[in-house]
């Protein structure tokens, strides 16, 4: 475990009020970990979006109170932000090398050992969900089981390259202006969040752009550049021996990507939930969709939620809707199956 002068706390009050950001020192420079709850139980480690933090790819998570019932319950957490995209950073220095997504994953492991924790469970987004899969590939008993959303495994399409491309040109001499931030946008949301002429964009977008406009444009150029430059991993999942749980908007971008990653992996351990009428941020355009298949996910590892809260009525999951299999005692986080939030109800 690193000394503790590599690090810097800084109280937070937001969900949790004992909640602290670290600033880590890593072989690849300074990261932000920020730690929720208490750190004897066990850990789960989140990663964001690009250009995003915690505060803006998980609140929506954290802030739907059965999540926050279920995840705070059974777990520290601990928050890491790509670096140089924490709440008020500093601009990354010219000289730095651009670090690779290989490096981002190894500076995840560094995370881990300056806080003692040993095999972790992971929760990504996009970006995010790649450097956590490609973490758990690298350190495979450092990992129990990974929560993606919209995952990535494959080299970028020609389409998500030539937006990349576009996006790092525009970064590189324009800084967040409003077409990078059109584009991440659409990147996260569904359309009908984003709005149009006639219809104006939902709250959440409106604060996401707000957001945006809080990043070094140059960090974000270069956690961009080691995305765009991403290996292809799918031959490496099947070797994958922890649990994965796959959660995907219908209308989101990186659709096909995430049923590309389900079928190359182990069936066994894989269950891939397709959220209708949603973009790729599951966690806040529709967090109320994952809760079920959280609970039934971490109840194969005998973690559970509280019982004073109820399943909520405002979840598009219901038990109907998920299959039989699913279900069973034996197929509990151990067999679990492809399900659909866009299951037919009809009787």
């Amino acid at each position: 475990m690193a000394d503790s002068s590599d690090s810097v706390s800084v109280d937070m009050d937001t969900y949790s009020p004992r909640g602290k950001e670290h600033l880590v020192k890593t072989s690849y420079g300074l990261v932000s970990v920020a730690v929720y709850g208490e750190p004897d139980k066990p850990a789960l480690v989140t990663y964001p979006d690009l250009a995003l933090n915690y505060m803006s790819c998980f609140q929506g998570l954290f802030y739907c109170p059965e999540a926050y019932s279920l995840l705070l319950h059974n777990f520290c957490i601990y928050h890491i932000s790509p670096p140089g995209h924490e709440l008020g950073a500093a601009t990354v220095a010219s000289d730095v090398p651009v670090l690779s997504t290989n490096d981002l994953a190894d500076q995840v492991a560094e995370v881990l050992n300056f806080f003692g924790l040993g095999a972790v469970m992971c929760m990504g987004v996009t970006a995010g969900a790649y450097i956590l899969t490609l973490f758990a590939m690298k350190y495979k008993h450092r990992v129990i089981g990974l929560i993606l959303v919209s995952p990535l495994c494959q080299p970028p399409s020609w389409t998500e390259w030539l937006y990349n491309k576009v996006m790092s040109n525009l970064l590189y001499f324009y800084g967040m202006c409003t077409m990078v931030k059109e584009l991440l946008l659409k990147r996260y949301f569904s359309k009908e969040l984003r709005g149009c002429a006639q219809v104006p964009e939902s709250d959440i977008v409106q604060a996401c752009r707000r957001l945006l406009d809080e990043r070094q444009s140059s960090n974000v150029w270069r956690f961009l550049e080691a995305i765009n430059g991403r290996p292809d991993i799918t031959e490496g999942l099947r070797k994958l021996q922890c649990r994965t749980l796959i959660f995907v908007g219908d209308n989101s971008p990186f659709h096909s990507e995430a049923i590309h990653m389900t079928s190359h992996l182990d069936r066994r351990f894989t269950a891939l939930v397709e959220v209708q009428a949603c973009g790729s941020m599951v966690t806040e355009e529709q967090p109320h969709a994952m809760l079920i298949p959280l609970e039934y996910f971490l109840m194969g590892y005998g973690l559970y939620r509280p019982p004073k809260l109820s399943v909520s009525p405002r979840s598009p999951l219901t038990l109907s809707c998920i299959s039989p299999e699913l279900l069973s005692p034996e197929s509990m986080g151990l067999k679990l199956k492809p399900i659909k939030t866009r299951v037919s109800l009809e009787v």
